[in-house]
């Protein structure tokens, strides 16, 4: 159901003119400065949804050194971010309802900011683990509903505004990873003040959303007693599809769970891959901040090319051969391709705000949306879990990086034939049976 806040902005109130009926209430208009500081808002919150995982990885080994964490632990803490995505997004609808989708966002940053600001404090790996565990609750739940806010208040740009979001997430990303070991050493060398520095920015984007959530709770209020005076009509909030009745939410879930596998395991371990193959340590770390970039410039385009489109399976076909032919470059020649190779996993990797994307025009309202987001995200999260680990053990099983290959070209197949599935042009709602 699209959100009257904004369509009523420059809309004058409607005054009945017949003398024997009442005046309606006054219809509710959004303050001027919603519309800008919701970008804002929308893109620092993204610039955030990564740090908190890609700078821990760019100082586990001190880390892990620092509070003397054993391997088994060590990598239950690598599991841990998906695990949190999965559990946690699941409690995004309710939350939503309850308090507004604005109102949890701000929470979710609040929440990011205090996880990264006491973990670096934690004398043990379990006080560790559970301040990390909050920062990626407020990242889990910030994930599902920034597709319902653009939804709500960017009906006829979704395309736009996911990629714009899409792109800061991914500076978030390569600037947390690229940034955390200089930003360290240059501030006297302990990982704990390496991990701190990264709540400030997530501090930072708390400050926008604090305005956006009083104003949507004055709208709220205000179409509350518009209700209550006859005068609106009354919506549940929990109105919705079921979203497991319908074959493209579940198409969207795999697809999303089958591309979160592959840029989880690009970011574990494309850099081993490529140090296996003879190339050094620091130009494999180079290479890794290659595939990263990428995404930068294509997050933006990507979600803006697919709201245009009826139907985006051709663009999921299209990276998804970008992937194949990325990891078949790994098998045969490895070092000789090490540029090309890296530069096409990153293309491929851009499935991700493909995705998102496609979240948001697979449902026709906010209720639709954030029920959909939430399902494909936890359940794609559940799904992405053991790929890292998996791949790992195969490694270590044959001594060489032949079969994991395999296996990662392999699950591109079938993400293809998803992303077709999830691309094509109808509706949860419509799979559901449920009127406009």
């Amino acid at each position: 159901m699209p959100d009257e806040e904004l369509q009523t902005m420059n809309r004058p109130p409607v005054v009945r003119t017949a003398p024997d009926r009442p005046l309606p209430a006054p219809v509710h208009v959004a303050p001027t400065w919603l519309g800008p500081v919701l970008i804002v808002g929308i893109v620092l919150a993204a610039l955030n949804l990564r740090p908190a995982i890609t700078s821990l990885g760019a100082l586990f080994e001190e880390t892990r050194t620092g509070l003397g964490m054993s391997g088994t632990v060590a990598g239950l803490i690598t599991s841990v971010p998906a695990l949190c995505f999965a559990v946690f997004g699941v409690t995004a609808p309710r939350l939503s309802r309850r308090f507004g989708p604005a109102a949890v966002v701000c929470a979710g940053m609040a929440a990011v900011a205090a996880g990264l600001l006491i973990r670096p404090f934690a004398d043990n790996a379990a006080a560790f683990l559970a301040a990390s565990a909050l920062s990626l609750a407020g990242i889990a739940v910030t994930n599902v509903l920034l597709p319902v806010i653009v939804k709500r208040y960017f009906p006829d740009r979704v395309g736009t505004m996911t990629g714009l979001y899409s792109m800061a997430l991914a500076a978030g990303t390569s600037l947390a990873a690229a940034a955390t070991v200089p930003l360290t050493g240059a501030l006297g060398g302990s990982w704990r003040t390496g991990l701190m520095i990264w709540a400030v920015l997530a501090l930072v984007a708390v400050l926008p959303w604090l305005p956006i959530a009083r104003a949507s709770r004055r709208a709220a209020r205000a179409e509350a007693a518009a209700v209550g005076s006859g005068e609106g009509t009354a919506v549940r909030a929990d109105t919705g599809p079921r979203v497991v009745r319908s074959r493209t939410a579940w198409a969207l879930a795999c697809y999303f769970g089958l591309q979160a596998t592959g840029a989880y395991v690009t970011m574990g371990w494309l850099p081993q891959i490529f140090r296996d193959a003879g190339v050094s340590a620091s130009t494999a770390g180079v290479l890794l901040a290659l595939t990263m970039v990428m995404g930068v410039p294509l997050a933006f385009v990507i979600p803006g090319l697919a709201g245009r489109m009826r139907n985006q399976g051709p663009i999921a076909v299209t990276l998804g051969l970008f992937g194949l032919a990325g990891y078949l470059g790994l098998y045969f020649a490895p070092a000789a391709g090490a540029w090309a190779w890296a530069l096409l996993l990153g293309v491929s990797n851009c499935a991700f705000p493909l995705v998102i994307t496609m979240i948001g025009l697979r449902a026709k309202s906010p209720a639709g949306v954030v029920k959909l987001s939430a399902f494909a995200q936890s359940t794609g999260y559940l799904i992405s879990i053991p790929g890292p680990l998996v791949i790992g053990t195969l490694y270590q099983h044959s001594g060489g990086w032949d079969l994991p290959l395999a296996l990662m070209a392999g699950l591109l197949v079938p993400q293809i034939a998803l992303g077709v599935l999830a691309g094509r042009d109808r509706t949860i709602e419509d799979e559901c049976g449920m009127r406009d």
